[in-house]
């Protein structure tokens, strides 16, 4: 099958992925944009998602994109190292200079699994997995508005976190345009815009993302008395 042994079509693996995963980081921008003014309308949505058959799908769904698209890096790396020595990712000879993000994408990428996996033990392993496993936590399950605010009362963890942000930032502004041009939109003109889009919109993203740990950090968000 030329997706799985093909170079174009591992990287079309890599982008399609690379594009679903962005779409999610949108839905969980948005989601978390609510934490800012009401924690109890946070929760109402977390109580939403809970264990329902239907987050618990999507969540295996994410865990099956994240795992291709991780395995496809790995592959994609190895390939172009035997092709181009220490090449990390394979660039068109249109462009004169190479960013630092996309020399960078493998140490990047590993960065981001680390902060990944920190992610999932501080909010998915005390939510969803301790009530599917039944497990007793400081806090219920579906309040993570309370989850937030005992993360990110910890200097460590938000500093963590927002070097987590950043190193996604540089993923993403690379990744973003890579995506759309191995999938076809690669003219000199809409190249250039699809950067602009690309960075502009994920600034947005990983800005609200930053936004939120200072808030919480600096205990600027609301509390739920007051939500």
């Amino acid at each position: 099958m030329w997706l799985l042994n093909s170079p174009i079509g591992r990287k079309v693996v890599m982008s399609v992925t690379g594009i679903c995963l962005i779409l999610f980081l949108t839905f969980h921008c948005c989601m978390n944009v609510v934490a800012f003014f009401s924690g109890d309308a946070y929760n109402v949505i977390c109580k939403f998602l809970g264990s329902n058959w239907y987050a618990v799908a999507g969540t295996l769904g994410l865990a099956f994109l994240a795992v291709c698209h991780i395995v496809y890096a790995f592959i994609l790396t190895a390939q172009n190292r035997r092709a181009r020595g220490n090449s990390r990712y394979a660039v068109t000879a249109t462009y004169e200079k190479v960013s630092w993000a996309s020399q960078n994408m493998l140490v990047l990428g590993l960065i981001i699994l680390i902060g990944l996996i920190l992610h999932l033990y501080n909010f998915w392993g005390h939510m969803m997995f301790a009530e599917l496993a039944e497990i007793q936590v400081a806090h219920d399950p579906s309040d993570g508005f309370a989850w937030i605010q005992d993360t990110f009362s910890n200097p460590v963890f938000s500093i963590l976190y927002l070097l987590w942000i950043v190193a996604i930032w540089f993923h993403l502004s690379h990744g973003f345009w890579s995506a759309i041009q191995t999938l076809g939109v690669n003219g000199k003109v809409w190249f250039k815009r699809w950067q602009v889009i690309g960075i502009a919109y994920v600034s947005l993203l990983m800005g609200v993302f930053a936004i939120l740990v200072l808030a919480f950090w600096l205990g600027l968000a609301p509390s739920m008395c007051c939500a």
